[in-house]
């Protein structure tokens, strides 16, 4: 049966190494900084165990119950439930949490279809793939992704540095390989194991290096320190930050102090095609349940845009609605891209469904690029008030609160305290430091913007465009295989 939250709870408790604003965190469970956070993951782990939402949240399979958001995809009744899963977390928690699992194993079977090339080097390595994939099936852990690391100064490779700018392998021994370096990760101080990557697509002329690793790192393994960026969840109160304190995804820089990686869980070492396989298709599955994230964003955007010209009736006023319709356009664009990646989808070389990668690919782009945009809008559509609203605490001091109660009245319906409650969510959805934050997490957290037209150019198909203009224009066929 797959776990519930104090099952997930019990397992992180193992005296992992974890430091914020200087100090070792003894329990990450109960730390206020991370128990909201950890809290919410508990709660994805009930859902499938809840009554009202198991059928969306687990299927059955010969007897058991298996989570939806690890399950191996091959129809697109698969991906439909996906999307159901991820829409019942988003509502039942009422906020967007991307570091959930169900995104990141998808990385996992994005190697998986490249074990013809794992084969060429070792077929243990393929074969180590699929007993993880598997294993996250059948065992649910909270699995995340460690992508990014230090680099150092761009400018050289590493090891014309510090090499331990990079993750790569120090040593070889009969139990595995030992590996240093860094990496930063979201929500690894609370996760259970990573999908370790290299971060460089640029291996040159070399077929071998000590960069070129994908590993499965356990988070309490030794020589693993966790070293977080302080959080949100402490600073204020949740009446007057009611996303802030409940949502953070505390970041981690993972330091790895010669780290023993059992061979077991070694997924590729030194086959520089692998790595640079897994960089070109790191995100063909992962990135459909990224975008959907940002989908549930413009969800929130519109929702708190058109509470706030309703609440002060401007809803009626042309102007208002066309910036209202301007929202409507982007959270459809994301909407149709999402439909029609799967419309569209196509067997994998391991035999999964993979959403049509220039459908997604071209729908990560239109939901990054156009997200700055469209919390701007959302501001201009909110208005003033969303800066300058006195806190909780104004409305409740006896001094105060008949003035309070007096001018953020507006009729029968809005009554202050529902209007203060609705200007504070969004201030913390549009204003506050978490908002900037959660916009550059938005931006970066599948790679940069220029690695996302990257993926649309390696995917898209020109060859319709041009086979198009070559009949429209009467080019031969020479100029055709030019091109190819």
């Amino acid at each position: 049966m797959i776990r519930t939250g104090a099952e997930y709870l019990d397992n992180i408790r193992d005296d992992r190494e974890i430091y914020v604003d200087g100090e070792r965190v003894e329990d990450v469970t109960t730390h206020p900084m991370f128990k909201p956070i950890v809290d919410v993951r508990a709660r994805i782990y009930d859902m499938a165990h809840d009554p009202a939402t198991s059928n969306v949240m687990s299927y059955e399979e010969n007897g058991e119950q298996f989570a939806v958001g690890l399950k191996l995809p091959y129809t697109p009744e698969d991906w439909t439930a996906k999307r159901d899963a991820v829409n019942a977390v988003m509502w039942d928690i009422g906020g967007v949490v991307t570091r959930m699992g169900d995104e990141t194993i998808g990385e996992m079977w994005s190697l998986w279809d490249g074990k013809d090339v794992l084969n060429e080097i070792d077929p243990r390595f393929s074969e180590n793939v699929e007993r993880h994939i598997l294993d996250a099936v059948r065992n649910d852990p909270f699995h995340v992704s460690a992508n990014t690391d230090p680099k150092g100064d761009r400018s050289k490779p590493p090891q014309e540095q510090d090499p331990d700018m990079l993750v790569h392998v120090v040593k070889e021994t009969d139990a595995g390989i030992v590996i240093r370096g860094a990496k930063y990760e979201t929500a690894a101080a609370y996760a259970e194991q990573a999908f370790l990557k290299p971060t460089i697509a640029n291996w040159g002329n070399e077929k071998l290096s000590d960069y070129a690793l994908g590993v499965i790192l356990r988070m309490n393994a030794p020589g693993v320190k966790h070293i977080c960026r302080t959080g949100f969840a402490t600073r204020a109160s949740a009446e007057d930050y009611p996303l802030s304190t409940r949502f953070d995804e505390v970041d981690t820089l993972m330091v790895l102090d010669n780290v023993l990686i059992p061979w077991e869980d070694v997924l590729f070492y030194q086959h520089t095609r692998a790595a640079t396989f897994i960089r070109a298709t790191l995100h063909r599955y992962s990135a459909f349940a990224f975008v959907q994230r940002i989908l549930t964003y413009a969800d929130m955007m519109i929702g708190t845009a058109l509470f706030n010209v309703r609440q002060t009736g401007l809803e009626k006023q042309q102007a208002v609605q066309e910036k209202l319709a301007e929202l409507a356009c982007y959270r459809e664009g994301i909407n149709a891209h999402l439909t029609a990646a799967i419309a569209l989808a196509k067997k994998s070389p391991a035999g999964l469904l993979m959403p049509d990668p220039s459908m997604l690919y071209t729908g990560r782009v239109h939901a990054c690029t156009r997200l700055p945009a469209m919390v701007h809008l959302t501001r201009e559509l909110c208005g003033g008030q969303i800066c300058v609203t006195p806190n909780f605490a104004e409305f409740e001091a006896s001094e105060t609160a008949p003035w309070m109660e007096k001018f953020y009245t507006i009729n029968e319906r809005w009554v202050a305290d529902d209007r203060r409650k609705l200007l504070a969510y969004a201030r913390d959805l549009l204003n506050s430091d978490y908002a900037s934050h959660r916009l550059t997490f938005q931006l970066f957290a599948q790679s940069p913007p220029f690695a996302h037209l990257g993926a649309v150019y390696r995917n898209f198909d020109w060859s319709g465009p041009l086979g198009f203009v070559q009949n429209s224009a009467g080019l031969s066929d020479r100029v055709m295989d030019d091109e190819a």
